[in-house]
């Protein structure tokens, strides 16, 4: 079995960081959410990995690599226009010839693993298997409505009107079987293939197609309150690692990591937090649930519930929660009272309330 990963969006919902990087590469818990799925991958004893790109290809791949460090190995496939997932499918075929293969959004977060449900798929081989979630407001979502066996009836997108609390959560295992659906089907009215369209295609001309129910978190990190509640739940199972440097005037809880080249001067930690490598904190209070990204420098700054990005520097910046720092930015205390929220994108130079 193959992987296929798309990762062409270009995430306008995440502005102002999506200007500048893809939404695939905006880190949580220190980590791009794409090594999260990739890493999610290589659980399945999947190998071969195809990455739909678009404009930030050359992004992805320096980014990613050859997939190495995960025991991939990586192909990257050109998507020259947003055609829709099915037409990502078309554009792989010469990756994925006849083979078996797994479907994932590369902006759809699974913390748990799925190696139960592609070890299933390989023991029964329908035609598709598609993968629900769940939710409570299914209008959001894609929604799978099932008959009476448990077998599914119809895929609905956004619908106003649900039949059913599942929704699609962004996986889908397929043998060679969908090429035929992917070729058959016609453009939606937003001018997309769509790969519910494809599976409904499937459905109606009786092939086997199955539903597969993924219990664990899931979060589809279309905007910045998903990656933040992303972050918070990861790094609750962070694992400690001290590596830098932490001054007998400082406070670090036990679940904290602090990486290699960090510093910790005059400050407290509370866990759990990640302070990036080569990173400096003095005179701070940070966490719990922050990450702060490698070459950072924090001086007399309180915040919590909140990412920094590399590079980023902040000075005399109280209470900030629930806030986003990007690339390379310039945060500095103004004069009025205290500061809360933040959203800043990369390089930006700005004062906030301190």
């Amino acid at each position: 079995m193959k992987a296929l990963v798309l990762a062409g969006g270009s995430g306008t919902r995440l502005r102002p960081f999506s200007y500048s990087i893809p939404k695939q590469l905006i880190p949580v818990a220190n980590r791009p959410v794409l090594e999260h799925v990739l890493a999610n991958i290589a659980t399945l004893g999947v190998t071969e990995v195809g990455i739909i790109v678009g404009d930030w290809g050359e992004r992805i791949r320096e980014a990613v690599g050859d997939g190495s460090r995960h025991g991939l190995r990586i192909s990257y496939l050109r998507q020259a226009f947003p055609g829709g997932l099915a037409h990502a499918v078309q554009v792989a075929r010469p990756f994925l010839g006849g083979d078996d293969f797994v479907m994932q959004l590369g902006d759809n977060l699974l913390a748990d693993s799925i190696a139960e449900l592609a070890a299933g798929f390989r023991r029964n081989r329908p035609d598709a298997e598609v993968v629900v979630h769940k939710v409570a407001d299914p209008r959001q979502f894609g929604v799978v409505e099932l008959d009476p066996s448990g077998a599914p009836r119809r895929l609905v997108e956004k619908p106003a009107q649900p039949r059913s609390d599942l929704a699609l959560v962004g996986i889908y295992f397929f043998t060679a079987a969908v090429h035929a659906a992917v070729d058959a089907i016609q453009p939606s009215a937003r001018g997309e293939l769509e790969i519910t369209d494809a599976v409904q295609w499937l459905v109606d001309h009786d092939a086997r197609v199955r539903v597969s129910e993924y219990d664990g978190y899931w979060k589809d990190v279309g905007r910045v309150d998903d990656v933040l509640d992303c972050n918070r739940y990861l790094l609750a199972a962070v694992r400690p690692e001290v590596a830098g440097q932490v001054d007998a005037a400082s406070l670090v809880d036990r679940n904290v990591v602090v990486e290699p080249g960090a510093r910790i001067v005059r400050s407290r930690i509370e866990g759990p937090t990640v302070i990036g490598a080569d990173s400096l904190i003095v005179d701070s209070q940070l966490g719990p649930y922050s990450a702060i990204g490698s070459r950072c420098e924090l001086r007399r700054v309180e915040l919590g519930d909140s990412i920094v990005l590399d590079g980023a520097q902040l000075t005399a910046v109280r209470n900030l929660r629930r806030s986003m720092v990007g690339r390379g930015a310039t945060v500095t205390g103004g004069r009025s009272g205290p500061g809360s929220r933040v959203l800043i994108g990369d390089d930006a130079r700005v004062e906030v309330a301190a």
